[in-house]
């Protein structure tokens, strides 16, 4: 019965050590028993580890229920490898995947990436966030989704170490007419060369996240290039904690002023544009053909002179914005009541005020 069966499979689970299941054969019955009595552990579905049972093939399906139900899960190297190769007998499905916080590493991408030149594969959305991906990964990687670039249009590769070299491959996958990706995260260097890729081919993209990076004044110049560029459709652009200052922000804003009507989401947060520089922005925002509806500018260096110009574009043109983030700025008690009177203004849109 059902109770016989849990107690069978909490005999294998209460073994100590790393894989409990090694080398044990379970029946069907016994592994749907083994899926209930997991999903039913609130320590398992707070962070479910793979190699704790069995980092093979077989497992790794069967407890697909219970790493969907985690709320992190850690299927580790060989659970990777498990993985890939399940997806190499059947690629005509999936068409989101995320690795995010495991560690395929080179060899596991390398592995990934002979799935994703199989033209039957449809994958759309690709996550692989601190996976543990050098160049040599990087590499083959690319060059699978250059080998077949129709399908994919997400790609985090966040917190990997790609290098100079990835990075550059990477610009010229972004350069090639066939590239679809719309949207794309990285986290090391090489924003220049990134940017120079998007300047030659910059109709596609429509959201670039280059949070925490370091582009600095002079990698945003190059990015504001691409802004002024009339065939660029970027809609949200992420460059939270990018080491920006006034100069960079000033020529970000200048570029925005001259072709303003694509940037729908904006995110300046934990960079220095100043008062001066959320001047500056002010006079975009008061632009009617600017489309901005969120605005980030958590501690931006931003006091009452600031605020007030801010305020004021608004009010000229309240219709767009819909969300506002100023924390961990100075506005000051003359801040807050021109705040204050534009959420009483029945023209203002704006829904969510930090």
């Amino acid at each position: 019965n059902d109770r016989s069966l849990e107690q069978e499979v909490q005999t294998y689970l209460s073994r100590t050590g790393a894989r409990c299941l090694s080398g044990v054969r379970l029946s069907p019955a016994q592994w749907s028993a083994l899926v209930f009595v997991l999903l039913n552990s609130e320590e398992e579905l707070d962070e479910f580890k793979l190699n704790k049972y069995d980092p093979s093939e077989e497992c790794l399906l069967r407890l697909l229920p219970v790493i969907k139900a985690s709320r992190k899960a850690d299927i580790g190297d060989e659970g990777c490898v498990a993985l890939i190769s399940a997806l190499k007998s059947n690629p005509s499905h999936l068409t989101e995947l995320n690795l995010n916080f495991n560690k395929p590493g080179d060899s596991g991408v390398k592995l990934l990436s002979t799935v994703l030149e199989d033209p039957h594969y449809k994958l759309e959305k690709l996550h692989l966030w601190d996976c543990s991906i050098g160049e040599e990964g990087c590499a083959a990687l690319i060059s699978a989704l250059r080998s077949n670039p129709s399908h994919l249009t997400e790609l985090n590769l966040n917190c990997n170490n790609p290098g100079d070299s990835g990075v550059k491959m990477l610009s010229a996958l972004l350069e090639d007419p066939h590239c679809k990706l719309q949207k794309l995260l990285i986290g090391e260097k090489g924003c220049a060369a990134l940017i120079s890729a998007l300047r030659s081919n910059p109709s596609h993209l429509t959201e670039l996240n280059l949070n925490c990076n370091n582009p600095g004044d002079s990698g945003v110049k190059l990015l504001s290039a691409l802004l002024e560029d009339p065939h660029c459709k970027l809609q949200k652009l992420q460059l939270w904690d990018c080491s920006i200052g006034e100069e960079g922000c000033a020529a970000l804003i200048s570029a925005l002023r001259s072709n303003p009507s694509h940037l729908t989401e904006l995110n300046l947060s934990r960079n220095k544009p100043g008062d001066s520089g959320v001047k500056l922005l002010s006079a975009v925002l008061e632009d009617p053909h600017c489309k901005l509806q969120k605005l980030q500018l958590w501690d931006c260096s931003i006091g009452e002179e600031g605020c007030a110009a801010l305020i004021s574009a608004l009010r000229s043109n309240p219709s767009h914005l819909t969300e506002l983030n100023l924390n961990y700025n100075k506005p000051g008690d003359s801040g807050v009541k021109l705040l204050s009177a534009l959420l009483e203004d029945p023209h203002c849109k704006l829904k969510k005020l930090q």
